[in-house]
């Protein structure tokens, strides 16, 4: 199954994708709202009300409020070796907040004051019920499900400490989305995750290369704090950022970038100018 949440008419509905259609769940404004219901699974499969074809659709961040959205850096063995470092005994965490977050098809504004504004093509985990000190055993009982996210990072700003959530959490930097898609529907041993810019592959990796996998990093995390229904959880990016190459290449005004993933479907991200992108409220 396959859940999103749709902008219509200044508000949002939370919705299941159904082939070229959108099916509206009537009753709830967004997907936070829907997985806050334990019964979230059973009411969007009886969900029959209005329809919204898919070309047609204006997607917001597939949940847009989420309580807190953590995420992980230097996770796939490929990109800690691009970075220079060696692998971790335990996962590097840094936070975002809701305000980063924007839809799958949003253009994203580069930085005046950052030129260094780099691509991180991210496979996201939705939690469905509220975990707290949860084994590794029993963590894929809270995974809703995943969907994807572009961690757009602004590298000059990360730089100028050894502590890096400076450079991740500008205003609607953070493309998620399209949809949610249920545990059943990622073939997480074979799936890839691709990333393009202007057209050109930067990215593509097996997502099983990850060190800290998605049970693990529940376990992990939710020993530290409670994951509610809607947070998400950025699972870190693989190798072929910009900032990894010689020389390094950064988005500009003008660019295009697409990240993708076996089953999860694609964001679509125009670069603009700040003047072009939307506004701040």
């Amino acid at each position: 199954m396959k859940l999103a949440t749709l902008r219509v008419d200044n508000s949002t509905v939370a919705a299941r994708k159904d082939g070229d259609t959108y099916t509206v769940i009537e009753g709830y404004d967004n997907l936070n709202q829907l997985l806050a219901n334990a019964d979230w699974k059973t009411i969007a499969q009886q969900a029959a009300d209005a329809q919204i074809a898919e070309d047609a659709a204006d997607l917001a961040p597939v949940v847009p409020s989420p309580s807190k959205v953590l995420c992980v850096g230097l996770n796939y063995a490929g990109h800690i070796l691009e970075m220079g470092r060696e692998l971790p005994e335990y996962p590097t965490v840094f936070p975002k907040f809701a305000d980063t977050l924007t839809g799958p098809k949003d253009p994203v504004g580069a930085v005046e004051e950052d030129p260094d504004l780099d691509w991180e093509a991210e496979l996201a985990i939705v939690i469905g019920k509220t975990a707290y000190k949860v084994a590794e055993e029993d963590a894929e009982e809270y995974i809703a499900g995943y969907t994807l996210a572009n961690d757009i990072s602004m590298r000059g700003w990360q730089a100028r400490t050894i502590e890096w959530t400076q450079g991740k959490i500008w205003a609607k930097s953070t493309p998620v989305g399209p949809y949610m898609v249920t545990p059943d529907e990622l073939d997480f041993d074979t799936a890839i995750l691709r990333t393009t810019l202007n057209g050109n592959v930067m990215q593509e990796h097996q997502i099983n290369d990850l060190v800290f996998k998605p049970a693990k990093l529940i376990e992990y995390l939710s020993t530290m704090l409670p994951l509610r229904p809607g947070d998400l959880i950025l699972t870190g990016t693989p190798g072929g950022v910009g900032k990894g190459r010689t020389p390094a290449l950064y988005m500009k005004a003008g660019d295009h970038v697409e990240v993708s993933l076996d089953g999860l479907g694609k964001i679509s991200t125009d670069i603009v100018t700040p003047a072009e992108a939307p506004a701040v409220l």
